[in-house]
């Protein structure tokens, strides 16, 4: 396995997988963010998106961190592996506010330099939004993946030390 898509919501971490999953295996791990956002929180356009992805994963060996659904179709054309992370919302609710809350503080960079902010948690678009509303079809997603054979095959993790177990057995 050397083409490797961490699907999942936002907070469940899927990040914090793909980085652990490439130091582990030595795979080249791609963060999508930073292919998908510019400085001042600038989305790439799509089509330079699919670009960008369509490159990597040309390529006989990676790992991403994510799969945005306006070019899904690229890696999970190539992908001998999709890792998803089927933690309770609950959970993943949680990482991503004390994550949120800590990077909007302490004013950490992320993808290409930009920041998070107090002030955006409380938007119609917030990151804490767009987690409530993409959890149920990213669930649905991940579990009829699992089960149709015309996908890659599909690890379900459903549990942090589901999660470690994995990990360690890589």
């Amino acid at each position: 396995m050397k083409r490797i898509v961490v699907y999942g919501v936002t907070g469940s971490g899927k990040s914090t997988l793909a980085q652990a999953l490439s130091a582990r295996t030595g795979l080249p791990y791609h963060p999508v963010d930073d292919l998908t956002w510019e400085p001042g929180w600038v989305e790439v356009p799509i089509a330079v998106q699919r670009d960008r992805i369509a490159a990597i994963c040309a390529g006989d060996a990676w790992i991403l961190d994510s799969a945005y659904q306006s070019w899904i179709d690229i890696p999970m054309a190539r992908a001998d592996l999709i890792v998803g992370l089927d933690l309770p919302q609950w959970r993943c609710l949680a990482r991503l506010l004390r994550r949120t809350l800590s990077r909007a503080l302490t004013r950490t960079p992320i993808c290409n330099g930009n920041t998070e902010s107090l002030r955006e948690l409380l938007t119609r678009d917030s990151i804490v939004a767009q987690q409530f509303r993409s959890y149920p079809r990213k669930r649905a997603r991940m579990r009829a993946w699992s089960t149709d054979p015309a996908m890659p095959p599909t690890v379900l993790l459903r549990t942090p030390r589901a999660v470690r177990d994995w990990l360690t057995s890589m």
